[in-house]
């Protein structure tokens, strides 16, 4: 069995990130993709704009309705979200043969060895690299990856919150997070900052 690891922010979840999920299961014979909202994601500067417990509900209600899509409370907790412990509490439990795959974008993949024992990250998984036509990256010695070319994703979580602290409904974000979003009052005049242009499939 292959499956693969896709860790993030997720805030919030949206269209892009489902896209991307489902089209490396069908490209690379996943039977199963683990959504892993990241508490305290170690390469992000501040704090997420909506807590864990709803980043982590949004995951779920998105992922309803497709079978191969497992959201999962792995990196749940205080500590910092490393890459390398979420891969081990994995590993742990599959079964002999088993592949484990761990899903990111090309920008996040270029800085992999800023990653808190990043060698030890390369030596435990295979990586499936979401990459725009094009983009260009290095591959450390050792790695295995599968590059997953995929047309320029426009959508970006902080383009998704500015839209919605400015009381838009994105349609780019499935109807029962944004339904979830509404009735919480997240992101609701937040004074959301420019963050990156793209989508960042971004685990450290």
């Amino acid at each position: 069995m292959r499956l693969a690891i896709f860790g993030g922010t997720f805030d919030p979840i949206h269209d892009a990130h489902l896209r991307v999920a489902r089209e490396a299961a069908r490209e690379f014979g996943l039977a199963r993709v683990l959504f892993v909202p990241a508490a305290l994601p170690p390469h992000k500067s501040g704090a997420t704009r909506a807590g864990y417990q709803d980043r982590y509900r949004m995951v779920e209600l998105a992922c309803q309705g497709e079978p191969l899509f497992e959201p999962s409370r792995l990196e749940a907790g205080s500590g910092r979200s490393y890459s390398i412990h979420t891969i081990e509490k994995v590993k742990a439990g599959l079964e002999p043969g088993d592949e484990l795959c761990f899903l990111i974008g090309a920008d996040a993949f270029a800085e992999i060895r800023s990653w808190y024992r990043w060698q030890s990250v390369l030596s435990q998984v295979a990586f499936i690299v979401v990459a725009r036509p094009g983009h260009h990256y290095e591959v450390p010695a050792g790695a295995r990856v599968h590059r997953m070319e995929t047309l320029a994703l426009p959508v970006s979580s902080s383009q998704i919150r500015a839209r919605l602290a400015a009381g838009e409904s994105p349609a780019e974000v499935p109807r029962a997070v944004l339904e979830y979003i509404h009735r919480k009052g997240l992101y609701r005049g937040t004074g959301v900052g420019a963050g990156r242009g793209k989508v960042h499939l971004d685990p450290p």
